[in-house]
């Protein structure tokens, strides 16, 4: 396992927080993949998989957390500061990958609550950017407060360039459809059914990554309308991905 120190943390609400930390050279991940990641608590190890936001040329590790105030890991994980330390196991995994799906239409990346943590590492992906010609990035949450990196998306990450190119890339590709469900507005799953998100499920790729409610209504709905669930062996029209932090 690789210890790291943190060395960014910021609270977007009380429900969500999202922390940045140093990077082993010798952990390796695929845009979308997830992580263990976690705390020595009373003498143990105690890890969860987490999702990275960073993508994989970035220098540090990035992750986006929910706040469980009696989680066996996010009680103590949502109070840590700048120079604590974190364990990353040193194998990433998931379904969440461009390989696991067919080529061919446009991607639509559905996400509600942290969800959204692997398409942030997938936005930013070149191999991704160079492969759709259009990424719909959908992210459901309650409230304002909890559209983690609303920004970044809103501007196609203007402001935290590696270079000129990389917003550029990202602009000519990104879509952002940021939904408040506590404003009334119909949730995920409703649009999608209803045609208010234009999904072609003829042509366009899917993936999936949200509570697990969410991922199998979705799941389910796309099955109904003749698409495949792809995986890394045998890809498919839609993945979705089945690790999930803590509940």
């Amino acid at each position: 396992m690789f210890t790291e120190k943190v060395t960014w943390v910021h609270h977007w609400s009380d429900r969500t927080f999202s922390f940045k930390c140093t990077r082993n050279t010798a952990f390796r991940f695929v845009a979308g993949e997830f992580a263990m990641v976690g705390l020595m608590i009373d003498g143990r190890r105690v890890i969860r998989a987490y999702s990275v936001v960073s993508p994989p040329w970035a220098e540090e590790l990035e992750f986006l957390s929910i706040k469980i105030q009696d989680g066996e890991l996010t009680s103590k994980l949502q109070h840590i500061e700048v120079g604590s330390e974190v364990i990353i196991m040193p194998k990433s995994t998931g379904t969440l990958v461009n390989s696991a799906l067919t080529p061919g239409g446009e991607l639509w990346m559905l996400s509600t609550g942290t969800g959204l943590a692997p398409f942030m590492s997938l936005i930013r992906d070149l191999e991704t950017l160079e492969t759709w010609t259009k990424i719909h990035v959908v992210h459901s949450v309650r409230h304002s407060s909890d559209l983690a990196y609303n920004t970044d998306l809103a501007t196609a990450f203007k402001d935290h360039p590696v270079d000129g190119e990389l917003h550029k890339m990202v602009d000519a590709v990104l879509e952002y459809h940021p939904i408040l469900t506590g404003n009334g507005e119909h949730r995920i799953t409703t649009q999608v059914t209803m045609g208010h998100l234009p999904v072609d499920t003829s042509t366009d790729k899917i993936m999936i990554c949200g509570n697990l409610e969410f991922n199998h209504q979705m799941a389910k709905w796309f099955k109904t309308q003749g698409m495949i669930e792809g995986s890394i062996r045998e890809p498919g029209s839609f993945v979705v991905e089945r690790a999930f932090v803590e509940k």
